[in-house]
Parts: C-alpha cells; structure tokens; sequence
C-alpha cells in the first residue's frame, strides 16, 4: 500500500499541513522540523505527489520544446541531443519535466504549440530555433505565454528572451582565418535560409570579404538542411564549377562529415587540396578524418541558459526580458592549410 502524507505526519508528530509545508519549502516551517520529517519521509520511501501539486498551485512543472523541424530529422543532427542535455540539466535541478513538440510538418508544429498552450501542457516553452517570420513566435507573443528563444529574434520585439551566440562575428572570424591562409575562392554551405543562424553566419562571411576585398560569387553559396546529405550536395555542385572553392565554410558540423566524406569519394584531399570549417564542435568533429576545425558554439550552455531563462520568467512572470550571449571558441584541427598566393589568384 502506498504511504500517504498522512502516515508522514502521524510518524513525525505533526499536521498533514506541516508536511505540506515541508514538501513545499515553506519559510514558516523551521529548518529543525523540515531535517526531521525528511528524514521521515526518506525512511518511509514517501514521494510526493507532484501531479497533485501542480494541480492545486495550476502549474505543470513542466517544460514543452519546440524543434525547427521534425524530430526524426531533427535528432539526427548531434546539436538538439546535446542542447536538449542542457536543458535538461536544468529542468532536473528545478524537478520540470520536458514535454516535446513531435510534429513533421511546420503546420503540425504549430499546431502541436497551441495545443501546449491551450490546453495548459505546460508552464512555458523553449523554441529551439529561430525562424523569419515564425507564426510560433507571433503566437506565444500574442498569447503572453512564457517562452526562450535559442538564436536570435528576427524583429528586435522587447517581449523575446533569447540565448545565442554571436553567430555572424564568429563566421566572420572563421572566415577571416580562412582568409589569412591564402585563400581566396571560399563557398558557404549553410542551412535553411529563413533561420537565423544561417541569415547571421551568411552576413558574418560576406563582411569578412568584404574587408578583404574579396569577390563573393553567388554560384558559391548554398543553402541545405542540417544533415549529412546536405553537405554532399553541397560538394556534387561546387567541384563540379569552372572554378572550385579552395576552401568551405559549412554551417554545421554533420552537414560537414557529408563535406569531407564527399570531397574523399572525389578524389580531393582535405586540407591539401580544400580547406574545410564548420560550427558546432560536436563530439564527431574531434574524430572525423582528417579531425575538423570547428566553431565550438557551447550547445550545452545554450540550453542550460535557455532552460534557466524561462524558469526565471514562469516563476516571475513581471521579470524583465534578457538576452544571453553564449561566447563561442575556435577549436583548430586538421582541416586547413596554408596554401600559396599563387595557388588561388
């Protein structure tokens, strides 16, 4: 049989309520009393019953993720594993749970949303992504429902928390690197050109040529989804140019495997023939052959941050709203070299 709260307060000698108190934390209870009727309730193996809680206090305790795409494409990508991980450090630590979106297309995500919202699923969301003109955001705006961006809004509306990187300096800075090798032929590979990651990175690599002197040829950039096949297209069309790219900055460390395991089947060696950079420093990168040169982008602290952003605005909703830049580091491996002048004229 179940042990009641109850059997908690007659053992410990005091109300029901008093145990209540405890449960919850209470400052009216002494720290005397809440050390001895946990110990009570350790003894016993008495849980409380959280559902009932958040009932009675209309909360979930609950945290609801939102991908930029299906879960199925979503998770073969390393990034949301490792970013969801962040999240739920901090979900765990504050005892939420994680309700996630699971729709394929962008109108059952949104649908899926307000169901969340309507429906009380949970007490806020975190959107994993950050799209132009996303009916998500306008929603949850619209219905003043607690939520954390991770990426940068596209419209500076004062309602959005976010956490992000400073994606375009650091594509510039990789770029930059790139440029101070030798090279001067480099393509991007980014993914879809309505998030702003892509939208950010792009701009960071145009203004490092920009400051270089540089001509940026359109047939050089490309827009994929953040996977693995994503990258080998990629290759397919720009080796296949009168003019190939000495060098590729690629957006995401998967749709780079795809980069580097397309440019080998060719018969191109990386970094001798092509120089290659990407962002995201996932675990696969280090072991990647040759080991890649990444953007290491913090996933985990994104998520860390984003999950603790939006408990601090349920659990205070007149809180102000913020913005958290995650700083970035460039991990150098193996997949670039110094190449003569000559060489990319």
């Amino acid at each position: 049989m179940a042990v009641t709260i109850k059997d908690v307060a007659k053992i410990a000698n005091v109300a029901p309520s008093t145990v209540s108190r405890v449960i919850a934390n209470s400052p009216r209870i002494s720290e005397k009393t809440k050390k001895r009727v946990r110990k009570i309730m350790d003894e016993l193996g008495y849980h409380p019953n959280l559902n009932a809680r958040s009932l009675a206090n209309q909360t979930t305790k609950a945290i609801g993720l939102v991908m930029p795409s299906s879960a199925n494409k979503s998770f073969q990508n390393p990034f949301f594993p490792e970013v969801i991980r962040g999240i739920s450090s901090f979900a765990h630590i504050k005892e939420y749970s994680l309700y996630m979106s699971t729709g394929e297309t962008e109108e059952e995500i949104y649908e899926g949303v307000v169901k969340m919202v309507q429906g009380r699923r949970v007490d806020g969301i975190v959107l994993l992504y950050s799209r132009i003109d996303d009916k998500v955001i306008e929603y949850l705006i619209e219905q003043q429902f607690p939520f954390v961006l991770i990426g940068k809004p596209h419209k500076a509306i004062e309602e959005i928390t976010y956490v992000d990187n400073d994606n375009y300096l650091a594509s510039r800075e990789i770029t930059q690197y790139l440029i101070s090798l030798g090279h001067k032929h480099i393509a991007f590979v980014g993914g879809s050109p309505d998030l702003m990651v892509t939208k950010e990175r792009l701009a960071g690599f145009r203004e490092a040529l920009k400051i270089a002197e540089l001509w940026l040829l359109d047939d050089y950039i490309f827009y994929m989804d953040f996977l693995r096949e994503g990258g080998q297209q990629a290759v397919e069309q720009l080796m296949s140019l009168p003019q190939p790219p000495s060098a590729i900055v690629v957006t995401d460390d998967l749709m780079a495997l795809g980069v580097l395991s397309m440019l080998s089947e060719k018969g191109y060696s990386v970094p001798d023939d092509v120089s290659v950079v990407s962002f995201n420093n996932v675990i696969f990168s280090e072991i990647a052959c040759p080991p890649l040169t990444s953007v290491d982008v913090r996933i985990f602290q994104l998520g860390y941050e984003a999950a603790k952003s939006l408990v601090e605005k349920v659990e205070s909703p007149d809180l102000a709203p913020k913005s958290i830049v995650v700083p970035y580091k460039i991990i150098k491996r193996q997949t670039c070299k110094l190449i003569e002048t000559q060489l990319c004229t």
